[in-house]
């Protein structure tokens, strides 16, 4: 259970950041996906108003880094912010900000990894992985383990699991499992147990004119992996005292969703009754990320600041090892935890 029950999806980032002041203030966190008017922007500015150390964001375009910076320091001018860039959507671009990271701090007690792309269309990562998949958990995958002795040297001066990695996922994760035998949506067979698991797909989920490719299967495949990456971080590093929550922050409206056409978005401002401001989207990682009574880890997946159930394919230890292997023959590096 979270230190406050009662808060729900209504709760704001600002208001949960000022309850946590004491475990926010002194600690270097680093925050991925950060541009204007979004949710990484909204959880940076939770976090700045009650002074970090450092906090770094990382994203792809310096511009919209630098607007949200000078948005912080107008309300925060003491706070230290750094700021890196991220594309996911490179393993060479990941490891320079890796590099840069590191250079910045060799201690790191929050890694919040915001990032995510959203796209109807096949499009596809610098190594040739389906795009949703290789930035959404590929990249942070990649740059999460890259950073893994700057989280050990936080958890070696902070109580056990106070020093978290945060995956931002989705309820769409229930759209599909993980597909380990056509990851790539190439048209390979795959079993029942990786296909959409309801009986009937929605027909604006399903694929068009007889395409391989799904953007709605990949986007639930994406973040199932987050969850599952999650799954994986706290059976794997709980003995080192780093501890991992996956987090739907809610229905927000952001750049997230800028590649859908008109149906699309029609399609998807239907999935939820209730839209959350930005402040809102914020406050569920913030939950994640600092509440003292998920030191122990009690849980997976939180919606609304409370724990909530993930769907069965991404809370499975065994597939969440088999996505680990796939992960790091993608990224051809095997790293021992």
């Amino acid at each position: 259970m979270t230190t406050h029950p009662e808060w729900n999806q209504e709760t704001g980032g600002l208001e949960v950041a000022k309850a946590f002041s004491d475990q926010i203030q002194g600690r270097n966190v680093l925050i991925t996906g950060v541009s204007p008017e979004s949710i990484g922007s909204s959880t940076a500015i939770a976090v700045a108003s009650q002074s970090p150390s450092v906090l770094i964001l990382a994203s792809r375009t310096q511009s919209k880094l630098d607007e949200v910076v000078k948005k912080i320091k107008e309300d925060y001018p003491s706070v230290n912010v750094q700021t890196v860039l991220l594309d996911l959507a490179s393993q060479e671009a990941v490891k320079k900000a890796a590099a840069e990271i590191s250079s910045i701090t060799n201690k790191l007690d929050l890694i919040i990894n915001n990032a995510a792309v959203m796209t109807p269309t096949l499009q596809h990562t610098a190594e040739g992985i389906e795009a949703q998949f290789g930035s959404n958990h590929i990249g942070h995958f990649l740059l999460t383990n890259l950073l893994l002795p700057s989280l050990y040297a936080a958890a070696k001066s902070s109580p056990p699991g106070a020093t978290r990695v945060v995956n931002l996922t989705s309820l769409g994760h229930r759209l599909s499992p993980v597909r380990f035998h056509d990851y790539n949506f190439e048209g390979k067979e795959i079993p029942d147990e990786e296909k959409f698991p309801g009986k009937t797909l929605p027909p604006i989920f399903q694929g068009k004119n007889g395409s391989v490719y799904n953007g709605y299967i990949a986007y639930g495949q994406a973040k199932t992996a987050n969850v599952l990456f999650s799954l994986s971080l706290t059976e794997r590093l709980r003995d080192q005292g780093i501890v991992s929550y996956a987090v739907h922050p809610g229905s927000i409206w952001t750049g997230l969703s800028r590649n859908l056409d008109a149906e699309g978005e029609e399609a998807i401002r239907k999935t939820s009754p209730f839209w959350k401001n930005h402040d809102q989207g914020a406050a569920t990682t913030i939950v994640a990320a600092f509440d003292p009574a998920l030191n122990q880890s009690q849980g997976l997946l939180l919606h609304d600041c409370q724990f909530t159930d993930a769907a069965p394919h991404a809370n499975d230890p065994k597939l969440a090892e088999n996505l680990w292997a796939l992960s790091e023959k993608l990224v051809k590096r095997d790293f021992k935890l």
